[in-house]
């Protein structure tokens, strides 16, 4: 069934191929439309197509909204700017106006560089900007866009097939840039360079930040597990527990980690949080955005993972994970399912979650975390 905003699309689209732009197309617009997490894991490959730029042009890159929050971990030399996507699906006035605002930026050239695209948002935004050039990759299958995603195939003077279905994120993104620019980079590191980041907080105890929440709470381990966790730290350990303002009123199981002794919790936004992971002696969480963020900056990481992105985000590809972060999570035959759980859920939970090993959880924790020697008299 068309859509009304599909009807006006294309009309407006029609309109801007009639109407000139007298100055000379000039600029790169950069798509990068995933959300918090694909952001982090995008700073570590987007200086690479910054070098698309030609001269002294400007190299914009666009965000979702909700990503924004992320944004400060994107090169220096890039201007950033946003669409609220679901605003851009429902509100007509604001289309139009985000449309008609790529239109008039007159960029020569927009760059894709999502492998997961959706015909009529971030692929509608390809299609305001009607720059001379526009490349991208083959887009992942999608049964339910896949001939929208097909005819959409014109928007685009050259598509680069990056490789099957199921690739580590960051390579993609790496073979991508090598194309579109004629290089053959080495493989890119999962660190941030530490003159970008503010320094580490001091201590004079050791710290543990936890991360127990995610916008799925399937992938959720039980309270009960970190407990567990925090029962087998080294005396004298100071636990933060850290998430999104609102997080422990709809997760009021998890309330009752804070009330353990030394146990408090901290909802700064992630640029603020970044002295705090750098000083933490360890750093435990689910696989999301804070968990990138904390590798990133260096922190000693271990992710509670579930076993959905296996292959494509989460663990790291081998040649690209840093030292500082142990995956942990439990194999299924199904893994790499991308969150579309095919199984009955277990206590809540994703299956691959329920059945994390507890013992192999505070082996991993304890890898960071020795108990602490007790001085000699």
């Amino acid at each position: 069934m068309i859509k009304i905003f599909q009807i006006l699309d294309w009309w407006w689209n029609r309109k801007r191929r009639n109407t000139p732009r007298p100055e000379a197309a000039r600029g790169v617009l950069i798509l990068s439309c995933g959300g918090l997490g694909d952001t982090v894991l995008f700073a570590h490959v987007a200086q690479r197509f910054l070098g698309l730029a030609q001269g002294r042009e400007q190299v914009t890159i666009l965000l979702r909204s909700d990503a924004m929050k992320m944004a400060f971990l994107l090169p220096p030399g890039a201007s950033v700017t946003s669409v609220d996507f679901g605003r851009f699906r429902k509100d007509s006035a604001y289309r139009r106006d985000i449309s008609n605002g790529l239109f008039d930026a007159h960029y020569r050239l927009v760059v894709h560089t999502d492998f997961l695209r959706h015909p009529d948002l971030d692929e509608a935004l390809v299609a305001a900007a009607h720059a001379p050039e526009a490349v991208a990759m083959e887009p992942r299958p999608w049964r339910k866009y896949d001939a929208r995603l097909g005819a959409n195939r014109a928007l685009y003077s050259r598509l680069f097939d990056s490789g099957p279905v199921v690739l580590d994120k960051v390579l993609r993104w790496s073979r991508f840039a090598d194309w579109l620019l004629g290089n053959d980079s080495p493989l890119p590191s999962m660190r941030l360079a530490d003159d970008r980041l503010a320094a580490a907080m001091t201590y004079d105890h050791p710290v543990v930040v936890i991360q127990p929440f995610s916008a799925v709470k399937r992938k959720q381990s039980p309270p009960a597990l970190y407990h567990n966790i925090i029962e087998n730290l080294p005396s004298g350990a100071r636990v933060i527990i850290t998430g999104a303002p609102g997080d422990l009123e709809s997760n009021p199981e998890f309330k009752s980690l804070i009330v353990l002794p030394g146990v408090s919790f901290d909802d700064r936004v992630f640029k603020d949080l970044i002295p705090m992971l750098r000083g933490a002696q360890l750093v435990i969480s689910v696989d999301t955005a804070l968990m990138h963020l904390a590798v990133a900056v260096g922190a000693p990481t271990v992710c509670l993972a579930s076993a959905a992105y296996v292959g494509e985000i989460v663990p790291y590809a081998p040649g690209i994970t840093p030292d500082n972060v142990r995956f942990v999570y439990h194999s299924m035959e199904c893994e790499g399912c991308l969150g579309d759980c095919i199984l009955p859920m277990e206590n809540g939970m994703f299956p691959c979650v329920a059945r994390l090993n507890r013992e192999e959880v505070l082996g991993t924790v304890s890898e960071f975390l020795p108990p602490l020697e007790t001085p000699s008299l």
